[in-house]
Order: C-alpha cells, then structure tokens, then sequence
C-alpha cells in the first residue's frame, strides 16, 4: 500500500490532500474521493482511505480549505465552515479541482469516480454532484443539505444518503427538502435512515449526546457497509 500527500490547485488556490493506493493493482482502478468534517483532513479520513485502498479503490482525502489547514478547536472549526460556506460555488469548485486532479493520476480509471463525505463534506459532495460534475456515486454521510447559492444541474451521480434521524442539523424537513430536490435533479438516489442516531455518528470521538452529535457503533457499521455496497455497485 502507498499513500503520500496530494497537491493540487482549482487555479485560485492551492490544496493538500491525502492519497492512498495500492501499488500491486494492475491497471486502473476506480477512485474514491473522501471530503472531511469541518475539522478538516484527519487521521479519521485518512483511516477511512487506507480501508477503501485496501479494497481495491485508490482513496483521495480531499482538502477543501486549502494549504492542508486543519482546525484545532471548534470555534476556529466554525469559523472556516462558515468561511467555505459563504460562497458555494467555491466549495464546489474546489471539490471539482479535486476530482479533476484524481482522473489525471495514472492509476486512477477517469470514468470511475465516485465521492463521500463526512457532516460539512456531506455538504460538499452533494455541491459537487449539483454542478452535473461526472462521477458515478455520490455519498454523505450525516450531512448538511441546505440548498446551494448557485442553480442545480441534472445529476450525473447515483446517490446515497446515509442519515441520523435524531440529526439537529438535518432534521426532517431537510431531508425532506433534499428528497424533493433529488426527485427534480436525480435520476437514481436513496435514503437509508438510521433510528435513535444522531449528527456524526460515524466518528469515535463524537461523545456530545446532549448537543445531538454521538457516535453510534451499530449505525456506523451498517452505514460503512451499505456504503461498500454502493460503491460495489455504482463503480462496477
């Protein structure tokens, strides 16, 4: 397995990803990119890319705030959502850099590209997805799902939503609302729900139950494998 950091650029600024494959595959294979929670690129995405490379995907831990920056605390954490938040046409271009840089690789299979991503990256793969960019799955997990500043185009990507019911930053009527959007732009999407689960319930270090964001072991596992699954499926 090789794994090493990941410059590239959307020609504005510069980012540093994290990329993992393994050497040993012959040919192309096809590429997963992995866009963090608001705290930034992590050991956390980085485990999730070595898992997937050991699949036989090469994985991409994409930066989306630039120059690799990872946050220290949650106020600081805020503030850079907030930042990349603003404008979201720069979060989608930026994750459309990211995908870009992904199918020049040589060991990547350009018509096999597929992106998950983590609470505020669940925001950003859905961005990338509305922008028409050409991927094959789309997939959030505990993601955020409020409408972009910029107009929709048709989906070229199958998605995947995987959701905390008890999410407070998703609740509902946002789902809901994203559904209805899906049915307009989306020819292939699912929800799969999981009950008593709440916002970042994939991460072991989520351990504010009263503040909604908990860690939840069972829907952690049956997400991670419907997520194969869908990966399985869409990149086949």
């Amino acid at each position: 397995m090789q794994s090493q950091t990941f410059s590239y650029s959307d020609g504005v600024d510069e980012f540093i990803g994290h990329l993992v494959w393994d050497e040993t595959q012959r040919g192309p294979a096809p590429c997963v990119l992995i866009a963090p929670a608001f705290g930034g690129l992590s050991d956390f995405e980085r485990a999730r890319a070595a898992e997937l490379a050991a699949l036989g995907y090469v994985a991409l831990a994409v930066d989306y705030y630039g120059n690799g920056l990872r946050v220290e605390t949650p106020e600081d954490a805020r503030a850079q959502m907030a930042a990349v938040s603003s404008d979201r046409r720069v979060l989608a271009r930026r994750m459309r850099a990211a995908v870009d840089a992904a199918r020049d690789l040589p060991q990547v299979d350009a018509d096999r590209i597929a992106a998950m991503g983590y609470c505020l990256g669940g925001k950003a793969v859905l961005d990338l997805a509305r922008t028409g960019a050409d991927i094959r799955a789309c997939i959030p997990l505990h993601g955020v799902y409020d409408a972009p500043n910029f107009n929709n185009k048709p989906f070229k990507a199958s998605v995947l939503v995987l959701h905390g019911w008890d999410d407070p930053l998703a609740p509902p009527d946002a789902l809901r609302a994203l559904a209805e959007e899906l049915s307009l732009y989306c020819t292939d999407w699912q929800v799969l729900g999981f009950g008593s689960t709440g916002h970042a319930f994939t991460n072991p270090k989520a351990q504010d139950q009263a503040g909604g964001m908990m860690f939840n072991e069972r829907s952690s596992k049956r997400a991670w494998t419907a997520l194969i699954g869908f990966l399985q499926s869409t990149l086949a």
